[in-house]
């Protein structure tokens, strides 16, 4: 393939957390989905991110990989049209991330935004290690030993990107060549998709609906989910402004579905579990093909660990071309070409 018809590379990653939910779907995979078709793309598991909050507690690392993995699948992420694999099972990362430890300064670690905002969040966690300092220098190299042009992202990780920037030119400046490349920003407007409660679709909160669950299950979910707390009684008039049920409405509904429910609201002309009937059908049906497509991977474990270690190789042969390169520009492989004096 010439540089001329070169697909451009996109690098996205997410930490095995088990099962994915609806929030998930709609915020990154129908995002991936679209992208496989139209860029070089490598979409890994960063369980070595896992590790930077939850080092204590690893035991279900492994499941949890296996079970985020069959959630791609089933979701249309394809192994002939993307490059998917484990993090861990890419060394090349870990030595990138190391070397650029050498000259990436520690103030610019201290001033990333989310430093902050996760050891507030995360307070209740023992965080004093340079894993959690460190992640934003993993995550720089995990986009630049692929050569990457663009990492999608949410505004709100601009800063992610823009840090990587500056850790390669950095590099490039130090060592007087052009070695690894700047990415940018594929600015995304992910889907926000609402939690059962109003808040984000999250597990922590416990709002969730997840893409395999049981069609009872989710059923259950949606009909007993809060709705505006000033319709006590079946004749009260509500604010679809102040009912969960309505944001769903938003993501699910036509605009003729969504007319009658506003309506039926603020009218009292229809009661709250009559509303989510339709929700209830559209979110099943979304379901069901997800559901189906899962059980194939869930009953070959096997399959989908060929799949992410064939990646893993499709990976490894262009992260290393980039080692390569680097290893050249810091001194490092010349001893390696010159033969040993012989041992007395």
């Amino acid at each position: 393939m010439t540089e001329a018809n070169r697909r451009q590379t996109v690098l996205s990653g997410m930490r095995p957390t088990g099962r994915l939910h609806l929030g998930h779907y709609h915020g990154v995979l129908k995002n991936w989905a679209r992208l496989q078709s139209e860029y070089d793309c490598f979409f890994f598991v960063a369980d070595w991110h896992a590790l930077t909050t939850d080092y204590g507690d690893a035991e279900q690392l492994s499941e949890h990989v296996i079970d985020m993995a069959i959630d791609w699948l089933a979701t249309g992420i394809d192994p002939q049209a993307a490059t998917l694999f484990v993090q861990s099972q890419v060394r090349e990362h870990a030595e990138l991330h190391l070397l650029l430890s050498m000259t990436t300064p520690l103030s610019w670690l201290e001033r990333v935004p989310s430093y902050k905002e996760q050891r507030e969040k995360l307070a209740g966690k023992s965080l004093d290690t340079y894993g959690f300092l460190g992640y934003p220098l993993l995550q720089a190299a995990d986009i630049l030993v692929y050569g990457a042009e663009f990492v999608p992202v949410g505004a709100d990780q601009v800063a992610h990107v823009e840090l990587t920037r500056e850790v390669a030119r950095r590099f490039n400046h130090l060592h007087g060549r052009k070695v690894l490349a700047e990415p940018q920003a594929l600015l995304t407007r992910f889907a926000k998709m609402p939690g059962l409660d109003g808040q984000k679709m999250s597990k922590s909160y416990h709002n969730a609906i997840e893409l395999r669950e049981a069609p009872e299950q989710v059923e259950k979910k949606i009909r007993t989910m809060p709705t505006d707390p000033a319709r006590v009684r079946r004749s009260d008039p509500g604010d679809p402004g102040k009912c969960p049920a309505w944001q769903f409405h938003e993501v699910y509904s036509s605009e003729q579905t969504r007319q009658w429910a506003r309506q039926g609201c603020v009218s009292a002309g229809i009661g709250c579990v009559e509303c989510k009937r339709p929700l209830i059908d559209a979110v099943l049906e979304e379901l069901e093909p997800i559901r189906k497509a899962a059980s194939v991977y869930e009953e070959d474990p096997g399959a989908v660990r060929a799949i992410l270690w064939a990646g893993a190789e499709r990976a490894r042969e262009s992260a290393e071309a980039t080692m390569q390169q680097a290893r050249d520009a810091m001194g490092l492989s010349r001893w390696q070409s010159e033969s040993p004096a012989p041992m007395r």
